[in-house]
């Protein structure tokens, strides 16, 4: 497999950490992530990998794949991987897409194994989760444990409700900044998200998790006050009529208490009561 220090050397490029570009170089960690995704049996018929840098992982991914889509936005790494993949590239192994993530189309990839950028991590991964394949993905080690947290616990927030409304995520590796080239300010972790539906329903997805985030603008506040104050967020027009047709505990307590399903079930309250736009 190629050496991440040699990829480095041949492109020519140093990470740049006020670009939030860090290099994976721990050969260890790179062996690891595609084993991660090959340890529940993902379908590796099309692997993608966002932020693919000097081709370090998608080397990797090559050899256990039957195809890789790698994107990249900086222009010059692209090149280099043109020219580094070139054989992978002419047997139809391997497609580079230059871009942005966040504004290229995703192809129909079966599974997702990533080093992603963290400043765009969040919004990456959620462009992701409802795509419905698993995820071996790469994140600060904050973000992680706040994905994977359990409600009525200080880590637990919409972030949590969210992900876990698409699918399992379990932190599978803490990674420390030394694996990194430079190394960032803050340690990694590896989240596995294997795709599920939830076992609750919700009517209109996109105001759900509209309602989860405008309770958790308010999340010291009793449900309450915080369905009252975030009719500006959540989109509803009668946030009091919400209010009076909830059970009286149930808005005694604060939104860091409700599992996913509660708040499904609150949700479904809102739709039908609440007016919302």
């Amino acid at each position: 497999m190629r050496d991440p220090d040699g990829l480095l050397a041949r492109a020519g490029v140093r990470g740049d950490p006020n670009a939030d570009q860090h290099f994976l170089v721990d050969d260890r960690v790179l062996d690891r992530l595609p084993e991660y995704a090959t340890g529940i049996g993902a379908d590796l018929t099309h692997v993608l990998e966002i932020g693919a840098g000097t081709g370090a992982l998608t080397d990797r991914l090559c050899r256990v794949a039957d195809h890789v889509t790698a994107i990249e936005r900086d222009r010059d790494l692209v090149s280099f991987l043109r020219r580094e993949f070139v054989t992978e590239i002419e047997e139809g192994r391997l497609t580079v897409i230059e871009g942005d993530a966040l504004d290229v189309s995703l192809p129909e990839f079966t599974a997702c194994v990533s080093n992603l950028p963290y400043g765009v991590s969040s919004r990456i991964a959620f462009r992701l989760f409802p795509e419905k394949r698993p995820l071996v993905l790469m994140f600060q080690r904050e973000f992680a444990e706040r994905m994977v947290a359990e409600p009525d616990t200080p880590e637990y927030g919409r972030l949590s409700v969210s992900a876990q409304h698409y699918a399992d995520p379990e932190i599978v590796e803490t990674v420390p900044k030394e694996a990194f080239s430079p190394p960032p300010a803050v340690e990694s972790a590896v989240v596995r998200a294997r795709p599920r539906d939830p076992e609750y329903t919700v009517s209109d997805e996109a105001f759900f998790l509209r309602f989860v985030k405008a309770l958790f603008t308010q999340r010291r506040k009793t449900l309450r006050n915080a369905i009252r104050n975030t009719g500006h967020i959540s989109g509803l027009e009668e946030p009091e009529a919400v209010v009076e047709a909830a059970d009286e505990g149930l808005m005694g307590r604060r939104a860091g208490t409700l599992a996913p399903a509660e708040f499904a079930a609150l949700c479904e309250l809102a739709l039908e009561r609440g007016d919302p736009e």
